[in-house]
This record gives structure tokens, sequence and C-alpha cells, in this order.
């Protein structure tokens, strides 16, 4: 047979905002020198040279299109998309 559940939450029971835990942020800041890939939002690679990132950026969109990519250049704080091949 199955076992029960040993312990039963109320459907009126809510946490309070003091026992709610803090959302966990995984995003990793901008860098400060060098280029950054930007993948849908959300910074992913960093690299030394624009060579370099553009590069990798036009593989990865070679390979999935529908992704929307920026290479961030943090020297002049600007991003440009990556348009598809």
């Amino acid at each position: 047979m199955r076992q029960q559940r040993r312990y039963r939450i109320s459907v009126g029971t809510q946490l309070t905002s003091a026992a709610r835990p803090a959302p966990i942020r995984a995003c990793p800041s901008l860098p400060t020198s060098g280029y950054a890939l930007i993948v849908d939002g959300h910074v992913k690679n960093e690299f030394e040279t624009k060579e370099g990132a553009d590069k990798g950026a036009r593989e990865l969109k070679f390979r999935f299109p529908m992704l929307q990519i920026k290479v961030y250049n943090a020297e002049a704080k600007v991003s440009e998309e990556i348009a598809p091949a």
C-alpha cells in the first residue's frame, strides 16, 4: 500500500515575507574590461579581444539561429547584436 504523507499543510496557509527565502540570482555582472557574449539577455562568456567575441558569437548564431546574441563592449559600455548569417 502507499504510505501517507507525514506532514500536512492546510490550503489556506501562506508563507509570510519573513519566512519566504530570498531569491537566488545566478546572473553574473557585466565585465569592466574586454568583451562579453550575451545570449537572450544573460552574460554567458567573456573574451579579451573583439575578434574572439565576434567569432564565438557568429558560431553560436550559426548553430542556434533562434537565439538573440549580442557582443558587449565593456570599455564603451555598448552592445552589438549579431545578425543571422
